[in-house]
């Protein structure tokens, strides 16, 4: 596999940075490379590759290796070069006949027993780790194996499908697909991955076009423990696998929102059903015990202080304050650690003044709680 881009950063500060339409280009990513045909946006360039593809890559994990003639690649439009480079999108239609790039430059790979089987996987990495709470997520495609895959990756929003990224992944590969920020997620919670695998110069067992269509669970990408080990980075990712030996992942097209509306519905049909009688016998309340630790609470506490931390604790003991206000006689025992006294000190004051016509409190149990909780009694 190739390295990530952040690894090449100090070989390419010596290559030409500032780019120009025609020149020609090495990804530093993955393995490939071509003539840069176009402006998109202020990051990123489309790069025509051996097989007439436009591809969008970062100006980032590009290096300069050579240039071709800019009459050669726009006759047509009648642009100076100086218009050309300033040109910010330009259509394929608009240029002349493909750049190959000599195919003896790939970076040659051995072929294993193991890559006969299609095996792809995203991949999702925080971009900052230490600031993973505000860190916006870089998303990458895994090639594990012998063949070269043609690639479109999507995400469906209000029934309509977008295309995010397009292109050829090599054998034994992985590529860049894009960088997204938390507050976008929700963007890809329905999203498609299609492609079809070929070799080049050789024969090769002939593979099923797939079409990928899952809903990612995009709490994850706010949940430390989701991104873990993996054999691809030397970071934590979040591994998303798409086909496994050949078999594509089992789709999942229910959404929360169907669940949640069949769930109500056979609710709703229960509650109409004939119904044995069934006499209720009153039971004792039994004491409720909230654990406030805050590794209880959340997952994680990046980018938080201590005052974010009391704040959220709190607004646990407001939650289970009011949802047993009602019920008279119900203990119960909040769970908040001896420590600093901190939280103890914040309870107790609201305990005096929010709640104090309808709750009493005292210390729990020594026994079975030690000295870090206190007791509340609804009257």
């Amino acid at each position: 596999m190739n390295m990530r881009k952040e690894d090449f950063m100090e070989a390419s500060s010596s290559s030409k940075m500032k780019l120009e339409i025609g020149d020609r280009v090495r990804f530093l990513n993955s393995v490939g490379g071509g003539v840069v045909t176009a402006f998109h946006g202020k990051n990123q360039v489309l790069v025509e590759d051996e097989n007439g593809f436009d591809v969008p890559v970062l100006i980032a994990e590009c290096v300069v290796v050579g240039e071709v003639e800019m009459k050669d690649v726009f006759p047509k439009i009648g642009l100076s070069m100086k218009e050309a480079s300033s040109k910010t999108v330009i259509s394929t239609e608009d240029m002349l006949p493909k750049t190959e790039v000599n195919v003896s430059e790939r970076v040659a790979f051995e072929e294993t027993p193991q890559g006969e089987r299609l095996n792809l996987n995203l991949a999702f990495l925080p971009v900052d780790p230490k600031n993973f709470m505000h860190s916006s997520i870089e998303t990458y495609l895994v090639n594990e194996s012998n063949y070269y895959l043609y690639f479109n990756f999507m995400s469906c929003k209000n029934n309509s499908w977008t295309s995010r990224c397009h292109g050829l992944i090599e054998p034994d590969t992985k590529i860049f697909i894009e960088e997204f920020e938390r507050s976008a997620a929700d963007d890809l919670e329905h999203i498609c991955v299609q492609m079809f695998a070929f070799k080049e110069g050789k024969s090769f067992s002939l593979k099923n076009v797939v079409s990928i269509e899952l809903r990612l669970d995009t709490v994850k990408f706010y949940k430390l423990h989701c991104f873990t080990k993996n054999d691809f980075f030397d970071e934590d990712a979040l591994i998303v696998p798409l086909v496994l030996n050949d078999r594509p992942e089992k789709q999942m097209l229910v959404s929360a929102t169907d669940i949640r509306e069949a769930m109500f519905t056979r609710k709703k049909d229960e509650r109409h059903a004939p119904q044995p009688v069934v006499k209720k016998t009153k039971l004792a309340n039994e004491i409720v015990e909230v654990d406030l630790h805050i590794n209880q609470l959340l997952d994680t506490t990046l980018g938080m202080n201590n005052a974010d931390m009391l704040n959220c604790q709190l607004s646990k003991f407001h939650e289970v304050m009011k949802a047993n206000s009602n019920r008279k006689g119900q203990k119960i025992v909040f769970i908040h650690g001896k420590g600093e006294g901190v939280l103890r000190a914040a309870i107790e004051k609201e305990l005096k003044t929010t709640y104090q016509q309808c709750a009493r409190f005292q210390d729990a149990s020594f026994r079975e709680y030690g000295f870090g909780a206190t007791m509340v009694v609804v009257f």
